[in-house]
């Protein structure tokens, strides 16, 4: 299966959630269990070989895809969450929205210095959540060998503010 083909399996929606913006739905592609297990492999592919330790999911929808890939190698998983979802300490980072700002959120041991991290999401959309993890895991001194997102809205320039770092998608529009 090809990326083609698992773009044709993600649903468009006008004007969600709100009037002027293309929502693209990956239920269509989850449901799907060989569309879901391709997407996994081909966001994964790039990085299979390079030692990664951890694999950092962001809230929510990016633990779809860090959990499964965390697993395939044989790496650990951490999750990014909204501020005031963690039960131990934590370090945050607030970051912009277009229409104003959000707090992320990780355990302060959940990185030691060092470790190999590849940060997951299932969008790269502005780059501003993954901007915001990224600052949480250098902070805590992780080396992060990559950004693996299945869809990128390339017209959004996402990319752009993620100069100087492996960034991979499967699907662009």
């Amino acid at each position: 299966m090809s990326a083609e083909d698992l773009r044709a399996k993600i649903r468009e929606i006008p004007d969600f959630p709100k009037p002027g913006i293309l929502f693209y739905d990956i239920t269509t592609l989850l449901k799907d269990a060989a569309a879901y297990r391709e997407a996994i492999d081909l966001m994964l592919a790039p990085y299979r070989e390079l030692g990664v330790d951890l694999v950092v999911g962001m809230e929510s929808r990016g633990f779809i895809f860090s959990g499964p890939i965390a697993y395939q190698l044989n790496a650990g998983l951490i999750p990014v969450r909204k501020l005031g979802k963690l039960p131990a300490e934590t370090i945050s980072v607030e970051y912009a929205l277009e229409y104003g700002s959000n707090t992320l959120e990780i355990h302060k041991d959940s990185i030691h210095s060092g470790q190999r991290i590849l940060i997951v999401d299932d969008l790269l959309a502005t780059g501003g959540t993954v901007r915001g993890t990224i600052e949480l895991v250098e902070r805590l001194q992780g080396q992060i060998v990559g950004l693996a997102f299945l869809v990128e809205l390339q017209f959004l320039k996402g990319r752009e503010r993620l100069a100087g770092y492996t960034t991979t998608s499967v699907i662009q529009y």
